[in-house]
């Protein structure tokens, strides 16, 4: 489904104006929860150093959204420069359907199922499963245009599929799940499974083509384009975009979140927030070197990135694995300043918030239903 010059710079220049006009409205109804996911934890320990957001490298006040807007442009600027270069543009996305499933269920609903496949880097196609609602299709006019969402996979052997529905436990169907609740979904394949008999295969094979360049940028870009077939849809409001994720994908959503502006509201479920929760010096992540490189760099700033717009992180606090927690709440304390900038009343709630459920690492059913219950108050409220 080849798609053309002007229909993508179409949806960029109305996606943006979308979400510009959306930011000055910021949205019609907060969560009924948002109080409680912004509360201290009574106890961090070893809590982070994190450079405050609204100082400038020479430690001048940022008073304004103004001069924080210059800030974001620089720490936007420095962190693509520690991530390395991928591509300037990305190719037209040109789907191939390889598969359709129809599913009619009385316990999942109905929903289709479409297995996909484009172009991730020029040359280098990559699958993608897309779950949508029954009654929709690409040919939906805009007037009925629906929310949509990119929900990208944990470490799994089965990668998409699992999410996608077409294997494992129904609580991990992430997709299918949200698609009950009327969004189109887009699961892309991160690049560690795909053409690769392992991690370091894939891991060899990137280097090779972008040698200057740490994994997590790969996995940023493929992000991204999940998030353009997901706009070629006809079907997708793209003032509605969300993004979601849990472990691996939830480390790959907070970059999508903060480097990609068209997304609307995201949710992280145990990615790892800080440096020292999980194995950010994967050569598959940042790499083993990324600390000495990083400098003043650190996570907090990526949600400033975000700000104003919703994000909600998960966390599982015990139980194995664990990688978020009261632990992570000072980098979003450290961006709730940003956020109330975009506030002409600065004591006004804004959308961002730990939920902590404590059940390890998982995205229980507690965890599962403020997941969707966030996605559908700031993209379909």
């Amino acid at each position: 489904m080849p798609e053309s010059v002007s229909r993508r710079t179409f949806l960029a220049s109305a996606t943006l104006a979308a979400l510009a006009a959306r930011s000055e409205n910021l949205w019609a109804k907060d969560v009924s929860w948002l109080a409680e996911v912004q509360q201290r934890p009574a106890h961090i320990d070893n809590p982070p150093r994190l450079a405050p957001l609204l100082k400038t490298p020479v430690g001048e006040a940022i008073k304004t959204l103004a001069e924080w807007k210059t800030e974001r442009a620089r720490l936007r600027a420095a962190w693509l420069e520690f991530l390395g270069p991928m591509p300037a543009e990305r190719p037209p996305v040109k789907l191939q359907i390889l598969k359709t499933d129809e599913l009619r269920s009385p316990d999942l609903g109905d929903f289709q199922r479409q297995l996909v496949r484009y172009d991730s880097e020029a040359g280098l196609p990559v699958e993608a499963w897309i779950v949508r609602p029954r009654g929709s299709s690409l040919e939906t006019p805009a007037a009925k245009a629906k929310a949509g969402l990119v929900a990208l996979h944990p470490t799994n052997v089965a990668t998409i599929d699992e999410i996608a529905g077409v294997v494992g436990k129904p609580e991990r169907h992430l997709a299918v799940r949200l698609a009950r609740r009327g969004f189109t979904v887009v699961c892309p394949r991160c690049f560690l499974w795909q053409n690769a008999k392992d991690y370091t295969q894939a891991v060899n094979d990137f280097k090779t083509r972008h040698p200057q360049t740490r994994g997590m940028h790969k996995m940023l870009w493929d992000a991204q384009r999940g998030l353009d077939v997901l706009l070629g849809l006809n079907e997708v409001d793209p003032a509605r975009i969300g993004a979601l994720g849990h472990s691996l994908g939830a480390k790959e959503t907070l970059y999508l979140a903060a480097f990609d502006d068209r997304i609307a509201a995201a949710v992280s479920s145990e990615g790892g927030i800080g440096f020292n929760s999980t194995n950010w010096d994967a050569p598959w992540y940042l790499g083993s070197d990324f600390q000495a490189q990083a400098g003043s760099l650190n996570h907090h700033q990526l949600v400033g990135l975000i700000a104003p717009r919703p994000f909600l992180l998960l966390g599982g606090e015990t139980g194995s694995g664990a990688a978020d927690g009261d632990r992570s709440w000072p980098y979003l304390a450290a961006a709730l300043p940003v956020y109330r900038l975009y506030k002409d009343n600065p004591n006004e709630p804004v959308a961002l918030g730990l939920y902590n459920h404590r059940e390890g690492h998982t995205v229980s059913d507690k965890s599962f239903s403020r997941l969707a219950e966030w996605l559908e108050a700031y993209l379909t409220g």
